[in-house]
């Protein structure tokens, strides 16, 4: 996504992304019979739908901007910003150890962005810091939504209609801001979307089977994926305060999740 996003813009890269994402989970939600959602499923993935699609044009656009690694870091944040809205909309009780998990991971974030203020960078590198932290606040009441969801709708139906609304709502700017894609990118915007259908299926799998708390620490490998690939595809160099940031936003996001019995994200099997 991030080689689409330099080379055709944010706003293209996402809607075609999304169009095949409609594309291919249509066909799964056909193939499987899948039920139609009842009328309280259906508001939950237009709004998902809306969100999820808001929250990755921020990522990506963003990611265009700063290191692919650094953006994987500051978005890392999100699950502690879960447990304040959770404590908002699911009238959660916050915990002391949650209280010390989110100052730990706010730290973490200073830290990253002192090494992004500190250097040599232009003001559209901050932007992108801006847009990431943006999409982890979207990300985080995305996560609320999903859990939402998990008590209404299957797999497939989630993937499917969440890939639906977010196309649409991005369609709607599609008169003045869209353009078709040159056929070299047809493939990459097919596989990327294939990647993010798959995803959402085997984490609402996984999340379906066993506790969050378990889970979430197999996300923060994310981090060495993004630092592997951003080298090799990107030539990112990899700086001292990411790698220490990143390591206290883990370590709250951990003390975080040892205190949740509960899902942070589940969905119907």
């Amino acid at each position: 996504m991030k080689g689409l996003v330099l080379a055709i813009g944010a706003y293209n890269a996402m809607l075609w992304r999304q169009g095949a994402g409609f594309l291919i989970g249509g066909s799964a939600f056909l193939l499987t019979r899948s039920r139609w959602p009842s009328p309280a499923a259906m508001r939950l993935h237009v709004i998902r739908g809306i969100v999820g699609g808001a929250l990755a044009f921020a990522f990506f656009w963003g990611i265009a901007r700063v290191p692919l690694a650094e953006g994987i870091a500051l978005s890392f944040i999100a699950p502690i910003i879960t447990l304040f809205l959770a404590s908002i909309i699911l009238k959660e009780r916050i915990s002391r150890h949650s209280i010390i998990a989110s100052l730990l991971g706010l730290a973490g974030v200073g830290v990253i962005l002192s090494g992004r203020i500190g250097g040599q960078h232009d003001s559209e590198a901050l932007m992108g810091v801006a847009a990431i932290l943006l999409s982890a606040v979207l990300y985080a009441y995305n996560l609320i939504l999903q859990r939402q969801q998990a008590q209404l709708a299957t797999p497939v139906e989630v993937a499917f209609f969440v890939n639906l609304f977010a196309f649409a709502a991005m369609a709607l700017a599609s008169p003045w801001l869209a353009t078709l894609p040159g056929s070299e990118h047809t493939l990459p915007i097919f596989f990327a979307a294939a990647l993010t259908f798959v995803s959402m299926l085997l984490l609402s799998w996984s999340y379906g089977r066993a506790e969050a708390q378990l889970l979430v620490p197999v996300e923060y490998t994310a981090f060495i994926w993004a630092a592997i690939i951003g080298w090799i595809f990107f030539s990112e160099p990899l700086t001292l305060e990411t790698l220490i940031g990143t390591g206290m936003i883990v370590a709250g996001c951990l003390i975080s999740a040892r205190q949740q019995p509960v899902h942070i994200e589940t969905t119907a099997a």
